[in-house]
């Protein structure tokens, strides 16, 4: 006999989880069940992350992203303090180390400002102040970004769910989502689940779950590698704070960069690549399935055609560690091969429109009886307490 649940989560990473809390907090009756395929909860996208907590300062005025990525940053400092999770305000820089970068590191200062930001304009001199090693022209100082461990910020998501009488099964893969009468039956390997509303936050895989009962998600999730070295004990003193190129502006990714990490440890990276799988971690990892879907969405070679030169870049870079380096040279020029040691990987769940235009804010379909998270890449762990508000405000009552 399938049991009944008010709202039925899909996916334990920290979109799904905040959203479960929020619940929790909101709808303190409601019956909730949250539902992982892995055997633990953060395993792909959150588990993966760089563990920065955002600013906002590259997104659209307006925007989702720009919104709760401000917001969230200081959402996620008080869910922190709160809880006694170790986080850093470190701050982070922004470099352009081209004349042709600063009128986009303009722009960005202006979107800074627009987004509500504290930001500051630095000179080469003013930047060497606070970053000896680093060389630029100008940069951005963004004091409100910091650093935390997401895995950390799930488990006591979790332990918040669970204390409150919310239910979370792992090892629990979803395979059909129907409707009947005024529920939605969530079919799994092991058993069949009723809700009132299922809200899915799948990540990965979201955009096949959002088509399990009907034609929803007019996209398709384009898994993207994002590779890392990292920085040897006895070269971290070179990274006081988080430091940033100038991105390119057309492009949805933030440049290879430099990370400071709560443990202590510094990251570089990361490049972009195509997975070969949606759990695509190393460059061996290929399904067949995943890859066809890819060839096949005539989005991806609209996307190619139009990228392709970034795109050769970023797979030079993969397999040229000294590719790598040299990019990471423009911010600090000191950085040698031997300063790095491999790191592991993350994939990146970008949602990508038939025209071959990558879905750039975060985008929530709203259904009756079913909630869809069907792109929330980077900053949605910043932004992932705002997303759960958002989504459970939504929620018809």
């Amino acid at each position: 006999m399938s049991t009944q649940y008010d709202y039925i989560i899909i996916g334990g990473g920290i979109v799904g989880l905040s959203t479960a809390f929020e619940i929790t907090q909101k709808k303190p009756n409601a019956s909730i069940l949250l539902l992982e395929k892995e055997s633990s909860l953060a395993a792909h996208q959150t588990g993966h992350n760089s563990g920065v907590i955002h600013s906002g300062i590259y997104y659209k005025p307006g925007s989702f992203k720009a919104k709760f990525a401000r917001d969230g940053n200081q959402s996620m400092i008080e869910f922190c303090e709160k809880h006694d999770i170790a986080y850093e305000l470190c701050g982070k820089v922004i470099v352009a180390t081209k004349v042709e970068e600063l009128l986009h590191l303009d722009n960005l200062y202006q979107r800074g400002l627009q987004n509500g930001l504290s930001i500051k304009r630095l000179n080469p001199e003013q930047l060497n102040e606070i970053e000896p090693h680093v060389s630029g022209l100008e940069a951005i100082q963004v004091p409100s970004a910091g650093i935390v461990n997401y895995r950390q910020v799930c488990e006591t998501f979790a332990k918040l769910v669970t204390s409150s009488g919310g239910e979370i099964l792992l090892d629990t893969q979803v395979t059909n989502l129907s409707y009947q009468n005024q529920f939605v039956i969530v079919k799994t390997k092991q058993q069949e689940f009723i809700g009132k509303h299922v809200i899915n936050c799948a990540g990965l895989y979201s955009d096949r779950v959002a088509n399990m009962a009907e034609p929803t998600a007019d996209l398709k999730i384009i898994p993207f590698r994002g590779e890392y070295f990292e920085l040897k004990p006895e070269k971290r003193h070179l990274v006081k704070h988080l430091i940033y190129p100038v991105p390119n502006p057309s492009f949805p990714f933030l440049g290879v960069h430099y990370t400071r990490m709560i443990g202590g440890h510094v990251e570089a990276g990361p490049n972009a690549v195509l997975a070969l799988s949606r759990e695509g971690y190393q460059k061996s990892d290929i399904n067949l399935k995943d890859l066809i879907e890819v060839l096949q969405y005539k989005g991806f070679w609209q996307l190619s055609a139009k990228y392709w030169k970034e795109g050769l870049e970023e797979m030079v870079r993969s397999f040229s560690k000294a590719a790598f380096v040299k990019s990471l040279q423009q911010l600090i020029p000191e950085i040698t091969g031997d300063d790095l040691t491999p790191a592991p990987a993350g994939i990146r769940a970008q949602a990508l429109k038939p025209n071959g235009e990558l879905v750039d804010d975060f985008h929530i379909i709203q259904k009756a009886r079913c909630t869809h998270v069907c792109n929330a890449p980077s900053p949605a762990a910043t932004a992932s307490i705002e997303i759960g508000k958002h989504i459970v405000e939504s929620l018809p009552s």
